[in-house]
């Protein structure tokens, strides 16, 4: 009997069920058995603000893992991931996406319109505290970190101390928590994280079947924006304090199918939005990505980024949380 696929995986809730789902699917594809391997990664093993982590600090310990021959893949969020390629490993497959957008948890039902100023909002993510300052509504803005039940017991719970929470809707429907939901942000309120709802299913390079294997869960859409997105984000060099956001879209367009990108950089206090967009082709997603930053950078896109806290080229960190 085949030995079952060793699918390493970070410990948490939401880990978990993504994991479980992509087993569960190259199981019902391949008809090969998967086992789940938990990996403790240093971000887990931390309480400091999300933003002050560092890089690649929910995957390192995966990606450990693989080169170590310890588990067979790993499945990251994929806004998780640095922009630079792990040498040795290779995104087998991006499987088809979640809904990107972000989510409010509000007490009361109230949708983002019905909150009051002074209103205390929680979030774990730079980008979310930006766009909050940006819409002018004179929130108190709090950062927040901790696992999606965590962060939804400070709206819901009986100690709950915040009126609102924003979450990423993605890691909400993959808990079946989609009922808290008072209100799915529209993109143009609140543009999400460059790969945000994406999986990305990684495995050792020179592992040929298993990269042959893994691709039947590839769905090349969702590959096509993620790509996109993450050529705008590593064009900008942007740092974990720097608020970047880029969402790509798959439409059909007068000459065939294209992609439709948006991108922008905010300040942290709100006060300087920039906002592009882009189409090309999905075959060129990479190339938008490029020229969209471009665009961004010239309008001074630098100079934000540039602010202090900026943490350098590369080493961008969203947040472990969906």
């Amino acid at each position: 009997m085949t030995a079952p696929l060793r699918l390493g995986t970070r410990g948490s809730a939401l880990a978990m069920a993504q994991s479980g789902h992509v087993a569960e699917a190259l199981t019902a594809a391949t008809g090969r058995p998967v086992e789940l391997v938990e990996v403790v990664t240093a971000g887990d093993r931390s309480t400091a603000p999300v933003h002050r982590l560092g890089v690649g600090v929910f995957v390192s310990a995966l990606r450990d893992a693989l080169t170590a021959r310890e588990i067979d893949f790993a499945v990251h969020s994929y806004k998780d991931l640095p922009t630079a390629a792990a040498p040795g490993l290779h995104i087998a497959a991006v499987p088809q996406r979640q809904d990107p957008r972000d989510a409010l948890v509000a007490r009361d039902g109230r949708t983002l319109a019905e909150l009051p100023p002074g209103a205390r909002v929680g979030t774990g993510a730079l980008r979310r505290i930006a766009q909050l300052h940006a819409l002018g509504m004179q929130l108190e803005v709090t950062p927040i970190r901790g696992n999606v039940d965590t962060r939804l017991g400070r709206v819901l719970g009986p100690d709950a101390d915040l009126d609102a929470v924003v979450l990423a809707r993605a890691g909400l429907a993959r808990l079946g928590r989609t009922d808290v939901i008072t209100e799915t942000l529209d993109p143009m309120l609140m543009l999400p994280a460059p790969a945000q709802g994406a999986l990305a299913v990684e495995c050792r390079i020179d592992d040929q079947d298993l990269v042959e294997l893994l691709g039947v869960l590839d769905h090349a859409p969702s590959r096509a924006a993620v790509v996109a997105e993450r050529a705008l984000l590593a064009t900008l060099e942007a740092g974990c304090s720097a608020p970047v956001a880029a969402y790509g879209e798959l439409a059909e367009g007068d000459a065939g199918e294209e992609i439709y990108l948006r991108g922008a950089v905010i300040s942290p206090d709100g006060t300087r939005d920039l906002r592009l967009s882009r189409t090309g082709t999905p075959a060129d997603a990479a190339e938008v990505g490029k020229a969209l930053a471009a665009e961004l950078l010239e309008l001074g896109a630098d100079s934000i980024l540039g602010q202090e806290g900026h943490a350098g080229p590369g080493t961008q960190q969203f947040g472990s949380t969906e």
